[in-house]
């Protein structure tokens, strides 16, 4: 066959690949996946065929490999075993009527008990958080596990890594996990790993991707929990990355952001909780269980003073659900009076969408906290497309002023119950990240979380639905294109 024959026979063979491709996405996008997602991922295969579909190749599923899944599932087992009879300790003459559907919920999807006898320290103060958590690594004696999202060694966390390094020099044993991606490509992420290694502190890269050594998954899978455990009585968890609060980046220097965050310092059993999570990851990297397996692995019901009762929450694609959003959504609609939610990237699906203006629409008084500026561009436009329906319905949406960008993630319920942790209420936060939440029951905690959304709205400026509605057209065209691309999961 010569080049004419080709060239003449070229249109045909595209014609035919463009209409098998089609009909491939028609049959296989959709199946196992929210409808707006699968419209979305159609979309960009029917205008773009070839491109649509060889990045729906590469991010078509968030599953991990089999191997990986096992593991989690294996876990689960153990924890389930091990905490067998725990699940009646909750307080049930005082508890909101649906909390215990919530709580059965969150034990059947991440295996966590909930168990009372904590106490839980809020630490909304950057510095302050980086301090105490330094602190508490200076008292191990047994040992430190570390993961987070981001980790790098700067003039901020210098001292953490000192205290990580004079842990290891007495005895302790130092273990560290963190995204492989997320800190790599961070200006300090290199040196950073470099100094663990010089050091001779323990640490794996979470999420690897290195197809050519067989690690092979879909390349945006994140870990974004952010947990340290010292001596299986103490643990923090939140938002917070170990790294300087303007993230090191120059763009970020020169336009002045930084961003504020909340942790939280849990002490007591569910410290323990948090321990199983970071042994769950650090199994799946590695294949290795800390010794003594038993005793990392253990949650007891402990006798102590606190009054707070704590579950932990795992959730990612090594679970077969959505985890965070089905405790979002119960939690949601379990609300009767009043819902603060505090999001920095807030993009929901539309299960999640319902339940806000719903409760918002029944009467329960519902506030959002969201950022005025924009450090990730697409996420913040997609995240305007919803205030117009939010507004709508009732919700008040409160901007915190710029340059601060308002990374915290929690919400409260009535005058009871919180969440914090590490998830975003976005459609990545739901089912590509890892993540990690905390869900506590205290009427105290509450009320201390109360003050600490006060401070949020006294340095935010309120939306007005007729002010929004005035935004250039341009600028909604803007949002909406935003809103499509981000439903590509």
């Amino acid at each position: 066959m010569n080049w004419r024959s080709i060239v003449k026979a070229f249109p045909t063979v595209l014609l035919f690949v463009d209409t098998i491709i089609r009909v491939l996405a028609v049959a296989v996008v959709p199946r196992n996946r929210r409808p707006s997602s699968a419209m979305a991922w159609l979309m960009a295969i029917f205008i773009a065929p070839v491109p649509g579909s060889i990045l729906y190749a590469l991010l078509g599923s968030f599953k991990l490999p089999q191997d990986r899944r096992d593991k989690q599932q294996e876990i689960n087992a153990f924890i389930l075993e091990a905490t067998k009879g725990i699940d009646t300790i909750s307080d049930t003459e005082t508890e909101p009527e649906w909390f215990g559907g919530v709580v059965h919920l969150n034990r059947n999807l991440g295996s966590m008990p909930l168990l009372p006898g904590n106490t839980a320290q809020l630490l909304p103060d950057y510095d302050e958080s980086i301090a105490a958590m330094t602190a508490a690594v200076e008292q191990a004696e047994r040992f430190v596990h570390v993961e987070f999202y981001i980790l790098t060694r700067d003039d901020t966390t210098r001292a953490f890594f000192d205290a990580l390094k004079a842990a290891r020099d007495r005895g302790v044993a130092v273990r560290v996990l963190y995204d492989h991606w997320a800190t790599i490509t961070n200006p300090e992420g290199r040196r950073t790993r470099a100094w663990l290694r010089a050091n001779g502190i323990r640490f794996e890269e979470m999420l690897p991707f290195h197809p050519f050594r067989g690690q092979v998954r879909r390349p945006d899978l994140r870990n974004h929990r952010k947990i340290i455990v010292i001596d299986d009585d103490v643990a923090f968890t939140g938002s917070q990355n170990m790294i300087d609060s303007n993230y090191n980046k120059a763009g970020n220097i020169k336009r002045g952001l930084h961003w504020k965050d909340l942790m939280v310092r849990l002490d007591g059993p569910a410290a323990a909780g948090l321990n199983a999570l970071f042994i769950t990851d650090w199994y799946s990297e590695t294949g290795e269980l800390p010794a003594p397996t038993e005793d990392d692995l253990a949650i007891e019901v402990r006798t102590g003073e606190g009054t707070v009762e704590c579950q932990v929450v795992p959730s990612g694609p090594g679970f077969d659900g959505e985890n965070n959003l089905r405790l979002f959504n119960a939690l949601v609609y379990g609300a009767q009076e009043r819902l603060i939610i505090t999001s920095p990237y807030f993009v929901p699906d539309d299960s999640m969408l319902y339940a806000i203006t719903t409760a918002a629409e029944r009467g329960v008084e519902v506030q959002l906290f969201a950022c005025e500026v924009a450090d990730q561009i697409v996420v913040y436009h997609a995240q305007r497309s919803y205030y117009e329906t939010l507004l709508r319905s009732g919700v008040r949406i409160f901007l915190y002023s710029k340059p601060t960008v308002l990374h915290s993630k929690h919400f409260t319920i009535d005058d009871d119950v919180a969440v914090v942790g590490s998830s975003n209420m976005d459609m990545r936060s739901f089912s590509l990240n890892f993540e990690v939440s905390l869900m506590i029951r205290s009427a105290d905690f509450v009320q201390r979380l109360r003050a600490v959304e006060d401070s949020y709205r006294s340095k935010s400026r309120e939306l007005i639905l007729d002010e929004w509605l005035q935004r250039p057209v341009a600028v909604q065209i803007l949002d909406n294109i935003a809103r499509l691309t981000a439903t590509v999961q």
